[in-house]
């Protein structure tokens, strides 16, 4: 079963950078931004993970876990995080079990060759655990302020 706006996420055990295992429920009373990636390294995934990583003060202090989210391996994660500096952890999804949960796993193209990869999407869930707002097929520019803006009213609400 996939996501639904105002819906219960169903809980999940990922795991993660700094050798966490990341689950939903154990985040129950915090916000918590999701978002998927293509790739660690590649420049639109480091531009976005650099608006999170450079607001990420502002998120914790709306009650806001981010967690960035790629099939990447987690050696490939830990390059990633060291070298931008992330302060939040990194998830690694090989299997797509995330990515199929949030079902952000499209078909897309490059240079006229089709493949399934990962649409570049972000998910706002409450302190209760129910999915509040998403974001699908994301363009990177001014998107960050967008989630932190729906974060912060969230948590006032």
């Amino acid at each position: 079963m996939t996501v639904a706006i105002d819906q219960p996420v169903t809980d999940f055990q990922a795991p993660a950078t700094s050798g966490q295992t990341v689950s939903l429920a154990a985040l129950k009373g915090k916000q918590v931004v999701i978002y998927f990636y293509p790739k660690d390294s590649t420049p639109g995934c480091t531009t976005e993970g650099q608006g999170f990583r450079d607001q990420y003060a502002q998120f914790q202090a709306a009650n806001t876990e981010v967690f960035g989210v790629s099939r990447d391996s987690l050696k490939s994660h830990e390059n990633f995080k060291c070298k931008q500096e992330f302060p939040f952890e990194l998830i690694s999804d090989k299997d797509e079990a995330v990515c199929q949960l949030f079902d952000v796993i499209k078909l897309k193209k490059l240079y006229g060759k089709e493949y399934l990869g990962v649409d570049r999407s972000t998910f706002l869930i409450d302190k209760d655990g129910v999915l509040r707002q998403e974001w699908r097929g994301v363009k990177v520019p001014g998107h960050v302020d967008a989630v932190l803006t729906a974060a912060q009213a969230l948590n006032k609400g």
